[in-house]
């Protein structure tokens, strides 16, 4: 968890606001960074949290998370946090062994064409038979909100998901998620290519989910190239409908990537390249 981006972002793990899609993307950089400040945030809010882990084993986001003090395993075994591991699900399809094996939240691997129904079904039972207000079975824990995070939305285009399943599935999460549950949603999707490549899959996913979202954090790297003291910048972009209208507000930041932690500033006021 990051304190500099709470601030940025005017929430703590004791207030936030609820019912929020946060949708984080990158161009020629690596916002992987941001999707561990939102797991261990949310975790430290004593959320609960469904973690759709597409690209990343457990292991990993353990490790980091470790760093940022926060215990992944010690969530799961309270039963904050629903960890549902991509890769193993998607080797036991791929390579299969036993024919009962594979998660039906992954039937999209099988056959593209059927969508993402499953996943969302899974998503769905996962937070809605989960009522903040009861007790965990010990009497000891009392949960707040539930949380969403998928990392990330795009590889699905690469599995020979379409575009508009992945909206869709978007769309319906926010829906269940964000309205019905007043819980959080925070997505990561990456774009590889050159912002005039219009027609890229990717591309068109953001374009999507930009318009279904209420905060983005967009992280690119440097106009001016690499630099050591400042790995990249982050555009912050919040919106709000007010009436008939959408009003929006962006804020562009600095960042540099620490061992355990990250720093944000103004553009141009790091005290590395004063």
């Amino acid at each position: 968890m990051y304190v500099e981006l709470n601030s940025i972002l005017n929430s703590t793990p004791d207030t936030f606001t609820q019912g929020e899609f946060i949708l984080v993307s990158d161009r020629r950089s690596d916002a992987s960074f941001l999707i561990h400040h939102f797991l261990s945030f949310y975790l430290r809010a004593r959320c609960r949290v469904c973690f759709l882990g597409l690209v990343q084993s457990f292991s990993h986001y353990s490790a980091v998370s470790q760093r940022l003090g926060v215990s992944l395993t010690q969530a799961k075994e309270k039963g904050q946090l629903i960890f549902f591991e991509g890769l193993k699900e998607s080797l036991s399809v791929l390579v299969p062994r036993d024919a009962n094996g594979a998660s039906p939240a992954i039937n999209f691997l099988r056959d593209p064409s059927v969508g993402l129904r499953s996943l969302y079904e899974f998503v769905r039972s996962s937070l809605s038979s989960f009522n903040s207000r009861e007790k965990a079975a010990d009497g000891a824990e009392e949960w707040g909100p539930p949380v969403l995070l998928v990392d990330d939305l795009s590889v699905l285009l690469s599995l020979g998901v379409s575009v508009g399943a992945a909206l869709d599935f978007s769309h319906y999460c926010s829906a269940t998620v964000c309205s019905q549950l007043q819980g959080n949603m925070v997505m990561l999707v990456r774009c590889d290519g050159e912002e005039e490549e219009e027609d890229e899959g990717s591309d068109r996913l953001l374009k999507g989910l930009t318009h279904q979202c209420s905060l983005s954090l967009h992280v690119e790297g440097l106009p001016t190239g690499y630099c050591r003291d400042i790995h990249g910048q982050v555009e912050v972009c919040w919106r709000k409908r007010r009436g008939e209208g959408l009003h929006t507000q962006k804020k562009l930041f600095q960042y540099k990537v620490h061992d355990k932690g990250a720093s944000f500033f103004a553009r141009g006021t790091s005290s590395t390249v004063l």
